[in-house]
Protein backbone atom coordinates (compact mmCIF):
# COMPACT_ATOMS: atom_id res chain seq x y z
CA UNK A 1 0.00 0.00 0.00
CA UNK A 2 1.49 3.16 -1.02
CA UNK A 3 2.16 6.11 1.16
CA UNK A 4 -0.85 7.94 -0.10
CA UNK A 5 -3.85 4.94 -0.02
CA UNK A 6 -2.19 4.56 3.39
CA UNK A 7 -3.57 8.44 3.96
CA UNK A 8 -6.71 7.84 2.35
CA UNK A 9 -7.79 4.49 4.35
CA UNK A 10 -7.16 6.22 7.60
CA UNK A 11 -8.80 9.20 6.80
CA UNK A 12 -11.42 7.09 5.80
CA UNK A 13 -11.09 5.11 9.20
CA UNK A 14 -10.57 8.47 11.19
CA UNK A 15 -13.58 10.34 9.59
CA UNK A 16 -15.83 7.60 10.52
CA UNK A 17 -14.49 7.08 14.18
CA UNK A 18 -15.23 10.68 14.62
CA UNK A 19 -18.42 11.08 13.29
CA UNK A 20 -19.62 11.02 16.47
CA UNK A 21 -17.11 11.86 18.52
CA UNK A 22 -13.60 9.40 18.84
CA UNK A 23 -13.87 7.45 22.02
CA UNK A 24 -10.92 5.75 23.38
CA UNK A 25 -11.29 1.99 21.71
CA UNK A 26 -11.46 3.91 18.49
CA UNK A 27 -8.17 5.90 18.98
CA UNK A 28 -6.57 2.48 19.67
CA UNK A 29 -7.86 0.77 16.63
CA UNK A 30 -6.69 3.84 14.47
CA UNK A 31 -3.30 3.48 16.64
CA UNK A 32 -2.38 -0.04 15.54
CA UNK A 33 -4.06 0.10 12.10
CA UNK A 34 -1.31 3.29 11.61
CA UNK A 35 1.44 0.48 13.56
CA UNK A 36 0.74 -2.43 11.46
CA UNK A 37 0.72 -0.64 7.79
CA UNK A 38 3.89 1.55 9.59
CA UNK A 39 1.53 4.84 9.03
CA UNK A 40 1.92 6.99 12.20
CA UNK A 41 2.99 9.85 9.86
CA UNK A 42 -0.17 9.35 7.74
CA UNK A 43 -2.77 9.07 10.57
CA UNK A 44 -1.28 12.53 11.73
CA UNK A 45 -1.54 13.65 8.63
CA UNK A 46 -5.58 12.31 8.91
CA UNK A 47 -6.04 13.70 11.99
CA UNK A 48 -4.81 16.90 10.96
CA UNK A 49 -6.95 17.02 8.20
CA UNK A 50 -9.85 16.46 10.75
CA UNK A 51 -8.88 18.95 13.30
CA UNK A 52 -8.17 21.87 10.38
CA UNK A 53 -12.06 22.80 10.46
CA UNK A 54 -13.94 19.54 12.64
CA UNK A 55 -17.12 21.20 11.35
CA UNK A 56 -16.61 20.75 7.57
CA UNK A 57 -14.47 17.70 7.98
CA UNK A 58 -16.89 15.16 6.74
CA UNK A 59 -17.43 16.66 3.48
CA UNK A 60 -13.76 17.75 2.84
CA UNK A 61 -13.19 14.00 3.12
CA UNK A 62 -15.44 13.14 1.34
CA UNK A 63 -14.31 14.80 -1.71
CA UNK A 64 -10.94 13.79 -0.83
CA UNK A 65 -11.51 10.48 -0.73
CA UNK A 66 -14.13 10.45 -4.32
CA UNK A 67 -10.51 11.74 -5.79
CA UNK A 68 -8.24 9.11 -4.14
CA UNK A 69 -10.29 6.58 -3.67
CA UNK A 70 -11.96 6.95 -6.64
CA UNK A 71 -9.47 5.74 -8.93
CA UNK A 72 -8.90 2.05 -7.21
CA UNK A 73 -10.46 -0.60 -8.39
CA UNK A 74 -14.54 -1.51 -6.78
CA UNK A 75 -13.02 -4.76 -5.06
CA UNK A 76 -10.21 -2.31 -3.26
CA UNK A 77 -12.66 0.21 -2.41
CA UNK A 78 -14.73 -1.97 -1.12
CA UNK A 79 -12.03 -3.89 0.62
CA UNK A 80 -11.55 -0.58 2.48
CA UNK A 81 -14.58 0.21 3.38
CA UNK A 82 -15.37 -3.21 4.73
CA UNK A 83 -12.27 -3.26 7.42
CA UNK A 84 -13.61 0.23 8.41
CA UNK A 85 -16.94 -1.75 8.93
CA UNK A 86 -15.01 -4.45 10.23
CA UNK A 87 -12.94 -2.28 12.71
CA UNK A 88 -16.54 -0.78 14.24
CA UNK A 89 -17.97 -3.56 14.79
CA UNK A 90 -15.01 -4.52 17.18
CA UNK A 91 -15.72 -1.81 19.59
CA UNK A 92 -19.56 -3.65 19.86
CA UNK A 93 -21.63 -1.53 17.82
CA UNK A 94 -21.96 0.61 15.07
CA UNK A 95 -24.08 3.63 15.20
CA UNK A 96 -26.74 4.52 12.63
CA UNK A 97 -24.62 7.38 12.53
CA UNK A 98 -21.46 5.46 11.44
CA UNK A 99 -23.53 2.98 8.98
CA UNK A 100 -24.90 6.07 7.41
CA UNK A 101 -21.96 7.81 6.60
CA UNK A 102 -20.30 4.57 5.48
CA UNK A 103 -23.09 4.26 3.18
CA UNK A 104 -22.68 8.24 2.01
CA UNK A 105 -18.95 7.07 1.38
CA UNK A 106 -19.98 3.92 -0.51
CA UNK A 107 -22.33 6.26 -2.51
CA UNK A 108 -19.49 8.49 -3.33
CA UNK A 109 -16.98 5.94 -4.37
CA UNK A 110 -19.88 3.52 -6.57
CA UNK A 111 -20.02 0.89 -4.08
CA UNK A 112 -23.67 1.29 -2.47
CA UNK A 113 -25.13 -1.76 -3.80
CA UNK A 114 -21.83 -3.61 -2.92
CA UNK A 115 -21.71 -2.82 0.67
CA UNK A 116 -25.25 -3.09 1.38
CA UNK A 117 -25.24 -6.58 0.36
CA UNK A 118 -21.47 -7.37 2.35
CA UNK A 119 -22.89 -6.25 5.13
CA UNK A 120 -26.00 -8.16 5.38
CA UNK A 121 -24.50 -11.16 4.00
Amino acid sequence: MSSEEKKSFLLLKSMIFHYHGLDEDEVQILERTAKELNADAELKWANDFIAEDYGTAFNRARNYLKDSLGQLEKSMRLSYLDQVWKDNYQKGYITEMEATAMLEVAKDLGIESELISMVRG
